[in-house]
């Protein structure tokens, strides 16, 4: 019986480098790997061996014949991916791991960031170099997006920290958390203290929404509301307030947004099981919210969450999934499904069985728990008496160049909160050129540029959202390390890189004297400890340290 990937595949392509017969496409060699929602395996070609699931960092991978329920229609995905991409499956030109000619000596390599961009540079630094590294992050606890950005009833996808568990214990990384490049230590002196400096911080910043009363109280961006149930120690636990409101509007049809939907309407009794902040699971159990509104300015062929996701979330125990009516979301999806050889998997293909019922936002919520999927709708303002009560909205329609254009019609959806979930950008670093445009640091090819010449900054470079934008899933950061640690060891063989001022002691005397307050490795492990062993108390696989001082309180019990 062949095997099939599944919901929480990760992309990162672990599976395709252990396949005996190259039967899981899209590859890092192909155009639509990094785009695609994740990878197939091809029933027809698959011998089951099973060294897929072995391979599998986020336990994606099963039998076709063991799949049940809801997941019964990832077999038919698999299948019917090969249908529109047939392959031979034949074998592309051998790769071989990169290496530096030795009289290079060691290099010492700064890598900024502990997330996943950051664990796959540091992977491939150790596995086809001598170099030593050096990781820093802002906060006291590793796993960026890993920790802080998936959702905590996506247990199986955080289980891919644990490849990257023998990168941080490798004895030539030393760890520096709790400092922030650019406020404790400035970029001049990290790279006076290494040969180069890569830079993996994500994107930090929402993207606003540009409209009037965007700043009232119960008007929050996605990264407040993922940050607040995922305990990230810069969000305070009041940080949103469930208890007022019976519908909330989430502006945005991403995955993030299907998160926050999720998250608000799953039965808490179930949370309680995952690694979710206490005070959000507290919050949960008080919450009055009954309806959410996933609020779309396109139609459902432009749909921006993955198909995975979106069937994952038709089947949320308790929770009815409703389309607004409307004309022309309604015949969108009825071309969807009548037009022949369509793909099954299109925007508007996906909504085929779901109710279509007409939609009065400015009514109470309906009775049950239910999500609302309002297509070709823009925000234009929100108001209230001293917080969010209202959000208006406008029609809109598609041109033909594919803008959006506003109608004129206006209607007032009633709500107690608003969460723009409409993308993200990176934050400008103190220090290094940033790109205002697309809202990256200036690159070339993960070299960090000065846009205003071209040329690169010696010995520094950008990997993951902070060089790409906010785009890809976890695994997509695999493939954006390899070209970015790829354009650093060209640098190094051509000679290019700058020679360090001083050497690892001086820096680490210089973090000791700058943030005293920095931690390690042996504090990081007394943190794991803590948490693990307060979630074996309550059946949960951890309870997380929410606040700066209980993450330090909880390293120094080492």
């Amino acid at each position: 019986m062949a095997y099939a990937i599944t919901q929480t595949c990760c992309n990162d392509a672990s599976c395709v480098s252990v396949c005996p017969v190259n039967c899981i496409h899209p590859t890092p060699d192909e155009p639509e790997f990094g785009t695609t929602d994740m990878l197939y395996i091809d029933p027809r070609a698959c011998i089951d061996c099973g060294a897929c699931a072995d391979a599998c960092p986020v336990d994606a991978v099963y039998p076709v014949d063991r799949l049940r329920g809801p997941d019964t229609v990832f077999g038919d995905l698999n299948r019917d991916w090969f249908r529109d991409h047939p392959s031979d499956h034949a074998w592309g030109a051998p790769s071989f791991p990169r290496s530096l000619p030795g009289e290079l000596g060691t290099l010492r390599i700064a890598v900024v960031g502990t997330g996943p961009s950051a664990g796959y540079t540091a992977q491939e630094l150790l596995r086809s170099t001598s170099a030593e590294i050096t990781m820093i992050d802002r906060l006291p606890v590793t796993g960026g997006l890993l920790r802080h950005g998936v959702a905590p009833d996506h247990q199986s996808t955080k289980r891919i920290v644990e490849s990257f568990a023998s990168v941080f214990h490798d004895p030539r990384l030393r760890m520096h958390l709790n400092v922030e490049i650019g406020t404790d230590v400035s970029h001049r002196e990290l790279a006076a203290h290494h040969h180069a400096v890569v830079y993996a911080v994500g994107a930090a910043a929402d993207r606003r929404l540009g409209i009037p009363g965007e700043d009232l109280p119960g008007s929050l961006p996605a990264t407040t509301f993922v940050g607040w149930y995922n305990a990230e120690p810069t969000v305070p636990a009041d940080a949103v307030e469930l208890a007022a409101a019976e519908r909330v509007v989430v502006v945005g049809n991403g995955n993030v947004a299907v998160d926050i939907a999720r998250i608000l309407l799953t039965d808490p009794d179930r949370l309680a099981a995952t690694d979710i902040a206490d005070h959000a699971l507290a919050a949960l159990r008080r919450s009055r919210v009954r309806e959410v509104v996933l609020l779309a300015r396109r139609g459902p062929e432009q749909a921006a969450w993955t198909r995975a996701e979106f069937l994952a979330l038709r089947q949320l125990p308790g929770v009815e999934v409703v389309v607004a009516d409307d004309p022309r979301v309604r015949a969108s999806i009825e071309a969807a499904g009548a037009e022949p050889g369509s793909d099954a998997g299109s925007g508007a293909a996906l909504l085929a069985g779901l109710p279509l019922v007409p939609y009065d936002g400015a009514a109470a919520p309906a009775p049950g728990r239910r999500i609302v999927l309002r297509f070709l709708s823009a925000p234009v303002e929100l108001s209230g008496a001293g917080r969010v009560e209202a959000l208006t909205v406008e029609r809109t329609t598609l041109a033909a160049d594919g803008r959006v254009e506003g109608t004129g019609a206006r209607d007032v959806l009633r709500a107690g909160l608003v969460v723009r979930s409409i993308g993200h950008r990176a934050v400008p670093l103190p220090g290094l050129p940033f790109d205002e445009r697309a809202g990256t640091v200036a690159h070339r090819a993960g070299r960090v540029v000065d846009p205003a010449t071209g040329r690169p900054l010696p010995g520094t470079y950008v990997v993951g959202w902070a060089k790409r934008g906010p785009s890809g899933g976890i695994g997509a950061n695999r493939a954006c390390a390899r070209e970015t640690v790829d354009a650093l060891l060209d640098d190094a063989t051509a000679r290019v890189l700058p020679v360090p001022e001083a050497d690892r002691r001086d820096f680490e005397r210089l973090v000791r004297r700058l943030r005293p307050d920095a931690v390690g490795l042996r504090e990081l492990r007394a943190v794991d400890r803590a948490e693990r062993e307060r979630g074996e108390s309550e059946g949960r696989p951890r309870v997380k340290l929410a606040t700066v001082p209980e993450l330090l309180a909880a390293g120094r019990r080492r």
